[in-house]
């Protein structure tokens, strides 16, 4: 009996071993510790929002690129610190085929949101706001900042919990095998 037990528990061991490695594993090397690689991508339906003039965006319309989704506030200092990171990687010339959405998590306020821009010297990024939540909704978002990354099929791939320096150079090759 003694020795059953100790099987059982040595199996039970191992099964949750190899649980925890399917999940911890992944085919890539992950350039940043806050990076969430998903193995298989998952796919996104349609999510609409809305830009700074208060039109409709319906992220499906940009499938075929590469897209970042960034989700922001006004008064998250970490949001503050990658903006501008933010900014140059989309002024970037490296990408041939990247749009980046920079989405605000607060209610509508287009001078508050206009003059954080404006502080921080934001030239390329726009605003858009998701009044509906709809991105809160298909994400399952818990917080700012996070950023998604959606392949050119429309699939989440990845995405980051925290703040990032999106200027990093290892970070910046790794997007660049999306593009």
């Amino acid at each position: 009996m003694f020795i059953n037990q100790k099987i059982i528990k040595f199996l039970f061991f191992l099964f949750c071993f190899n649980i925890f490695l399917s999940i911890a594993q992944t085919s890539e090397d992950v350039p940043l510790n806050n990076i969430a690689i998903n193995e298989t991508p998952r796919a996104i339906s349609s999510v609409t929002f809305e830009d700074f003039s208060g039109d409709t965006i319906d992220l499906k319309n940009y499938y075929g690129k590469l897209i970042i989704v960034n989700f922001w506030a006004t008064w998250c200092s970490p949001c503050r610190a990658e903006m501008p990171s933010l900014d140059e990687l989309y002024k970037s010339n490296n990408f041939k085929n990247l749009q980046v959405f920079a989405v605000n998590m607060e209610t509508h306020n287009t001078t508050k949101t206009k003059k954080f821009f404006e502080d921080l010297n934001i030239q390329k990024l726009g605003i858009f706001f998701d009044r509906n939540l709809n991105f809160v909704k298909e994400f399952k978002l818990r917080g700012v900042p996070t950023t998604i990354l959606v392949n050119k099929k429309g699939e989440e791939f990845a995405r980051i919990i925290g703040s990032i320096d999106f200027q990093d150079k290892k970070f910046i090759k790794w997007l660049l095998s999306y593009d």
